[in-house]
């Protein structure tokens, strides 16, 4: 089973960005489970949500608490809670940042650091800090656990009509635009 968690702050859309991952996962054949984690409730405030992903029907209902990867939409989480935390050896960490992220400032366990300004983007085509729909394109790109079509697929289908063109042109931007760096693990010497 595949575990990933989202960091997000409300009305930043984390929750919805994870019910759509799970209806895509689902649409290629696959189980899953999405769960919302709320703290206070209001905008703005830090929240998580949790996607599970198996090719077998998932029993458990719970947060994730040792994730294969994270999700993060904002940038200004990873210095208030520790975004990190649990994570698995070999994990992936797709981050919404302005700033360029080297392997070498995040934890080891990470091999996969996806990275993208979603918030310019979001600003491009929103108008507005909405950032759900690019770093789910970032993910499709950057782990290959969904396919881009299945994503878009879900986004005409569960989005109001008026907002499904510009959600669309966001999860392709997202999937086009993220910067990919993999940890290469260092050659040993034979003894």
């Amino acid at each position: 089973m595949k575990q990933i968690r989202f960091h997000g702050r409300g009305g930043q859309g984390a929750v919805m960005a994870s019910e759509l991952l799970c209806h895509a996962l689902v649409r290629e054949g696959n189980y899953g489970q999405s769960i919302p984690a709320y703290g206070f409730e209001r905008r703005g405030a830090p929240l998580e949500a949790f996607v599970k992903l198996d090719d077998k029907p998932i029993r458990e209902r719970t947060q994730v608490y040792e994730p294969d990867g994270i999700i993060v939409l904002d940038a200004t989480l990873t210095t208030q809670i520790p975004v990190f935390h649990g994570m698995k050896q070999n994990g992936f960490a797709i981050l919404n940042s302005r700033k360029k992220i080297t392997l070498e400032e995040i934890p080891g366990n990470v091999e996969i650091l996806a990275t993208i300004d979603a918030n310019r983007v979001a600003l491009d085509v929103f108008n507005a800090p909405i950032t759900n729909t690019i770093m789910l394109g970032a993910f499709a790109s950057a782990t290959g656990l969904v396919q881009l079509d299945s994503l878009t697929a879900c986004i005409a289908e569960y989005f109001p009509q008026k907002i499904v063109e510009k959600n669309l042109q966001a999860v392709k931007r997202g999937f086009n635009e993220v910067l990919i760096t993999k940890r290469t693990i260092p050659l040993q010497k034979v003894k």
